[in-house]
């Protein structure tokens, strides 16, 4: 898939000098790689199936090996890049058939997770999405694509959070890294008129969410995400280069 979306700021990150650094500032240091590492596979900077060159890596993040391995591996775990064994990795390639199955799951997962959440969210929690909410429409407005996909995940995520199901999470977490990518591409389907109707439906989900309206939250939500996978479908659709023809083939004549 070629990228319409601008590079990523690349300012190498600092690893430890030549005294050791706390625990704290190791996890920090990983946790800055991992976001900025999956922030660039999202954002599509490599395509489908694309191979992820350590070298390049490395040199984007300003870091050594070991730490862009251990980046990589959990990446592997949240479903976004294949492991190859003795040959680095890639981004994990998704058919349609694929994307369909995993976002009717996903809207499923989130439906039950909106009917929860209605049951038990607080005064509080709902404040906080609609500051989620109030931030992703600023985003939205300055057309910028990476903060307001961000606000967007956190929305999805706190309705999730609220649910206070450990099961349901646990299921969610394990789906969400699969799919990511693909919900932020979706959102330029139809010269992103898609992104548009996504900020209409969240509006839905918002104003449902305040009248802790679960059965229809539910609906919305589950709608959302279909309609989410469909336009990722088209989106790529889109973005694929037509097959060649063979060479020297010519149309059959009909007599």
């Amino acid at each position: 898939m070629s990228s319409t979306i601008p590079n990523i700021e690349a300012a190498p990150l600092t690893e430890s000098s030549s005294r050791p650094a706390p625990a704290r500032d190791e996890t920090s240091l990983h946790d800055e790689i991992l976001a900025r590492l999956r922030d660039y596979i999202v954002a599509g900077h490599v395509a489908d199936g694309g191979r992820l060159s350590e070298r390049q890596l490395c040199e984007m993040l300003g870091v050594s090996r070991t730490p862009l391995r251990e980046a990589l591996k959990v990446l592997a775990a949240e479903g976004l890049v294949e492991l190859l064994p003795n040959r680095g990795a890639r981004v994990r390639p998704l058919s349609a058939a694929d994307i369909h199955e995993l976002f009717d799951l996903m809207g499923g997962l989130e439906g039950l997770a909106g009917r929860l959440a209605c049951e038990k969210i607080s005064d509080e929690a709902i404040a906080e999405i609609e500051q989620f909410h109030h931030d992703m429409y600023g985003f939205y407005m300055r057309q910028d694509m990476q903060g307001y996909f961000r606000m967007n995940q956190l929305i999805h995520r706190a309705i999730v959070d609220a649910a206070a199901n450990t099961t349901l999470h646990a299921t969610y977490e394990s789906l969400a890294g699969r799919i990511r990518r693909v919900r932020f591409s979706a959102n330029f389907a139809r010269k992103r008129e898609r992104w548009s109707e996504a900020m209409r439906e969240h509006e839905l989900i918002l104003d449902a969410l305040r009248r802790r309206a679960g059965s229809e939250l539910s609906d919305i939500l589950f709608q959302h995400l279909r309609n989410k996978g469909a336009a990722a479908i088209a989106y790529f659709a889109e973005t694929q280069p037509a097959p060649a023809s063979p060479a020297g083939s010519k149309a059959a004549k009909v007599e």
